[in-house]
């Protein structure tokens, strides 16, 4: 794709869904160099006003129609429930503004193949929020993988781990809606697999390569009287756990649960070769890796890496903007992932393994 036209002004971004990840948007955007948040829109007068005050957003809207129609802005950030992204970002891509979509990028692959067919033909910049790409060492170790540093690639192990439904250190999920709704499949949700499931199935493909093949178990644990609590029936997947064959004829191992009591927020990453093994554990470190190869295989010996910052996407999808120039991921990486996670549902379903086309 040719280079999109760059912008030099500084670039008016909107924030769609005013919900606990868009603090965090803004907050980012706030930091970045070469941009200013100007608008914000939310089906809730009541949140969407308390939003718009505590970020000092001076455009507040009640719909992406309104939104398009009256404030001048050159992109938006996607931050509503799973089940509006398509057609949210479908509306702001015929409009022409850039597009980065919170994750997973759409409810199933045709979806999300749709979402990025129309930012190809709309030809704007467009990213998916896997934030864990901002992580230096993630970086630093699809680099290594790639180079052939470790050989070829034989053995995989990721996981995400989090512990909020044993765990208050996120707040009380029996009485947030917030939470609530990630449980319910009626509220569009894909699950402990389609919310951060999606993250490790993203690291663990960047740098390994595509999958052929998934075997998916998808459980889902009793958590009140009738799995109920309120509007929300609680029977979207709690845990996910994948072997996977990778294209190369590699193996692994990938997993995501929210019962993991003692991990809040834990991901791990552990890739062996023919010529010796690289692995992150952001317990440890969420600036450095680990690497044993060369003569430490002989004797087991890890060495420890540390890693410079790099650039987050907020940042990333802003200088995209401003050069022209599409970074990753892009939608039609989002719409990848998409693929895997249908394929993991349908596994899951059937009970025998899938062949990812």
């Amino acid at each position: 794709m040719p280079p999109i036209k760059r912008k030099t002004s500084p670039i008016r971004v909107a924030i769609i869904g005013t919900g606990g990840m868009a603090i965090f948007h803004a907050r980012k955007f706030k930091q970045t160099r070469g941009c200013r948040l100007t608008a914000c829109v939310d089906t809730d007068p009541t949140r969407l006003a308390s939003f718009a005050a505590e970020h000092s957003i001076s455009e507040a809207y009640t719909s992406t129609t309104e939104l398009l129609a009256n404030a001048k802005i050159d992109a938006v950030a996607i931050v509503t429930p799973d089940p509006y992204h398509k057609a949210i970002a479908l509306e702001c891509l015929t409009a022409g503004k850039h597009v980065l979509c919170e994750k997973p990028l759409a409810l199933n692959y045709p979806d999300a193949k749709a979402m990025a067919d129309a930012a190809d033909k709309a030809d704007v910049i467009n990213m998916v929020h896997f934030t864990y790409r901002n992580w230096a060492p993630l970086q630093k170790i699809t680099d290594i993988v790639q180079a052939g540093e470790i050989g070829e690639v034989r053995h995989l192990e990721a996981s995400y781990h989090q512990s909020w439904l044993v765990s208050k250190q996120w707040g009380e999920w029996r009485t947030s809606p917030n939470w609530l709704w990630r449980l319910s499949t009626d509220h569009g949700s894909k699950g402990v697999l389609g919310d951060v499931g999606v993250h490790i199935l993203d690291f663990a493909t960047y740098p390994a390569g595509k999958i052929k093949e998934v075997y998916c178990h998808l459980k889902t644990f009793k958590k009140a009287p009738r799995n109920r609590i309120g509007r929300y029936k609680l029977d979207a997947n709690d845990t996910a756990v994948m072997t996977v064959e990778f294209a190369n004829g590699a193996i692994g191992s990938i997993q995501t649960t929210r019962w993991m009591t003692g991990h809040l927020n834990r991901l791990f990453l552990k890739i062996s070769g023919t010529q010796g093994s690289v692995s992150f554990d952001s317990e440890l470190s969420d600036h450095a890796y680990k690497i044993c190869k060369g003569a430490d295989i002989e004797t087991d010996t890890w060495k420890i890496v540390e890693t410079k910052a790099t650039p987050d996407i907020q940042q990333r999808f802003i200088k995209s903007i401003r050069t022209g120039l599409q970074d990753q991921p892009d939608f039609r990486r989002g719409a990848e992932i998409q693929k895997l996670l249908d394929a993991s549902f349908k596994s899951s379903e059937q009970k025998k393994p899938i062949r990812v086309r």
